[in-house]
């Protein structure tokens, strides 16, 4: 049976944080691929500055020199808010020999008892949480824990700087950061 690493998220812009999360939840668990998948609306969260289509551009970019990562349209591809019960419902659907394993972030993890679906969700995924500064991995639900740098980017932060003009040199791929000043994304 194939394991498959899910990373979900607005990737407003994806950034190395990202790559590194999955790369190592993909080395600690052995997993046969990652896939990103850039959320359409995000419920959690604000909603995206780029354009769905330019995020999922960005991801291409960010992940093209890594054989293990692909990039997988669902929501963005289905209209409305993105909710994890009908993503990881449809991808065991069309996938039915793939384990599939949902990385979050210790904020994630936190949030979890307010997800749609969780009793249903945790019967249907294996959860790995992996920190972030100020969070705490701490849950009821069954989650494997992975280790991962202790690195403090966020898009957040990413944005705010190409806003004022500071450097992202090392924060984002040069392939993202080339499209993101061709396009003039985040105010760069």
């Amino acid at each position: 049976m194939k394991k498959i690493g899910i990373l979900g998220g607005t990737f407003d812009p994806p950034h190395i944080g990202h790559l590194i999360i999955a790369e190592e939840v993909r080395g600690a668990l052995n997993l046969d691929k990652v896939w990103f998948i850039p959320s359409n609306v995000q419920v959690h969260k604000k909603q995206a500055k780029a354009t769905a289509h330019e995020r999922l551009q960005m991801i291409k970019y960010a992940i093209q020199t890594n054989p293990y990562f692909a990039v997988h349209p669902i929501e963005i591809n289905r209209p409305g808010e993105s909710y994890t019960f009908a993503t990881m419902q449809q991808l065991r659907e069309e996938h039915p020999n793939v384990k599939f394993y949902f990385i979050i972030g210790a904020d994630m993890v936190e949030y979890l008892p307010h997800w749609k679906n969780i009793d249903e969700l945790v019967n249907i995924v294996t959860f790995v949480g992996v920190r972030r500064h100020g969070y705490r991995l701490a849950t009821d639900y069954p989650i494997i824990h992975v280790d991962i740098p202790d690195i403090h980017i966020s898009s957040t932060d990413i944005r705010q700087r190409l806003a004022n003009k500071q450097r992202c040199r090392y924060l984002i791929s040069t392939n993202v950061y080339t499209y993101i000043k061709e396009r003039n994304l985040y105010g760069s």
